[in-house]
Parts: structure tokens; C-alpha cells; sequence
């Protein structure tokens, strides 16, 4: 058990050190995070000029909801990238058959790797975004460190998820020849159920409450909510939580299980 754990950490440390590498990559994601988290933030001015207590929030805390999104938008691939191409790459050329000999869990291998990639992504795109959208506008961050404790457990819990959702999406792979177009509708729906485009708390009625059950939820609108304090007291945080690692603990089995009945039959495609 312990030399498993430290396998996955030095998965998770190389995963980090690889786009640590990318130094000009990673100055242009937080050049483009910073000028679209401005635009955006304009829009929603607009939009909370027009419609004061729009979704339950106030001006500074939608604008808040703006500024920590695009902080996580590149850690938790909300609008696309990740490892699920990479990997439906490996399974096309065959080389997965490699990766399922390896002394470790293709699920875990995968997931160590990704929450690598998020922890570099989190600080090397994610701070800066944020720092300048606190320079600029009034923004409703809370000062209670156990407030900022339950953000960062609720963080963790939306890569997991969100892991978990690429990671069935990429295992399509066994049985279609190309994910380009899987791929494309995942980010789409991801982008609109998230919470990316805007807070679900805005969709009125059952759909409204519908969207908000469903696992996307859990990837950006439920850690916006626990930092803003939108849960009612610790118990609401506790819940909040709770309906994350609940949605975490479901995807992983259905990816076990997907994983289990795609390497039964691996094929070999286009080599």
C-alpha cells in the first residue's frame, strides 16, 4: 500500500513537472484567462446592472463567481484539454496495452497524472487571473480561513469529478474510431452545466434545480457556493461536500466499470 502511494505521487509530481516545462505556454493561458475573466466580468456588470440579486448574488459576489471560475478554468479543463485525448490516442495506436501492463491502476495511473497537471494549472494560471480581478474590482472573498479550508476540500473534489467524467470519455475510445466529436460534446456540456458560462442558480424552476443535481454541478457551481458561503452554515458546506464526493465515488465505479468491459475486448485501432 505505502509503495503504491508513492508511486502515485511521483505520477502526480511528473504530471506537474511536465506543464511546468511549458513557460510560454503557461504566460499565454494566464494572458488569455486575465483578458477573458475582464470581459466577462464587464458582461456580468451589465447583466447585475440590469438584474440587481441576479441568481441569488450581489454584484461582488457574481463578480467574485467570475474571477475564481477563471482561476479554475484551466485546472479542472472546463472548456476542454486534458488527458482524455492523450489517452484515446494511446488506446487508437494500441500503446494502452503498455499502460494496462504497468505495476499500477490504469484509473489511478491516469488520475495522478491529471491532479499533477491541475496543481501546476491552479498555481501557474490560476493566481494571477485572480489578482488581478481583485485589483480591479470590489470582490466579495470571504476572510474566514475555515471558509477558504472547506473552498480548497470542495476544489479537490470538482478535479476528482471532473477527472471522472473525462476519464468515461476518454474510454469511449474502445469502441469509437475518432473522439473528436465526444470530445467536442463533452466540453459543450460541461461549459453549460458547470456553471462556466453562467452560475446555475440563474435557470429559473425545475430546470434550474434540475441542473443543479446533476455532476457538472459539482465541478465549478458548487465550490463558487461554498467560497461565497451560499450553503447555510457548516451543515450546508457539509452537504455541499457530501453531494460531491457522492458524484466523485459514482463516476469512478461507473469508469471502473466501463474500464473493466473495454479491456476485455481491446482492439487495436489503426495499428
Amino acid at each position: 500500500m505505502r509503495q503504491r502511494a508513492a508511486l502515485y505521487a511521483a505520477v502526480a509530481a511528473g504530471g506537474f513537472r511536465r506543464y511546468a516545462a511549458y513557460g510560454t505556454a503557461t504566460a499565454a493561458g494566464v494572458v488569455t484567462n486575465t483578458v477573458f475573466g475582464f470581459i466577462v466580468a464587464y458582461t456580468y456588470l451589465a447583466l447585475w446592472d440590469e438584474r440587481p440579486g441576479l441568481g441569488g448574488y450581489d454584484q461582488a459576489q457574481a463578480l467574485t463567481f467570475v474571477w475564481v471560475s477563471q482561476s479554475l478554468l484551466a485546472a479542472a479543463s472546463l472548456i476542454g484539454g486534458g488527458f482524455q485525448e492523450e489517452m484515446q490516442q494511446r488506446i487508437r495506436t494500441g500503446d494502452i496495452a503498455v499502460d494496462l501492463y504497468r505495476p499500477a491502476d490504469l484509473q489511478m495511473w491516469w488520475l495522478a497524472a491529471d491532479l499533477g497537471r491541475a496543481g501546476f494549472q491552479l498555481v501557474g494560471r490560476g493566481v494571477a487571473p485572480l489578482l488581478a480581478g481583485a485589483l480591479v474590482f470590489p470582490l466579495a472573498l470571504p476572510v474566514d480561513p475555515v471558509r477558504w479550508l472547506l473552498f480548497l476540500v470542495s476544489v479537490l473534489l470538482a478535479l476528482v469529478v471532473g477527472f471522472a467524467v473525462r476519464y468515461l470519455v476518454g474510454l469511449a475510445a474502445f469502441w469509437l474510431l475518432d473522439g473528436t466529436g465526444i470530445n467536442m460534446m463533452s466540453t459543450v456540456v460541461t461549459v453549460f452545466f458547470s456553471g462556466t458560462l453562467l452560475p446555475l442558480t440563474v435557470f429559473p424552476g425545475g430546470f434550474g434545480e434540475f441542473v443543479r443535481v446533476l455532476p457538472w454541478a459539482a465541478m465549478l457551481q458548487v465550490p463558487l457556493d461554498v467560497l461565497l458561503g451560499e450553503n447555510a452554515g457548516a451543515g450546508g458546506a457539509v452537504r455541499a461536500l457530501g453531494f460531491q464526493a457522492g458524484w466523485a465515488l459514482v463516476l469512478l465505479g461507473l469508469g471502473r466499470l466501463t474500464q473493466s468491459a473495454a479491456t476485455r475486448k481491446v482492439v487495436v485501432q489503426g495499428g
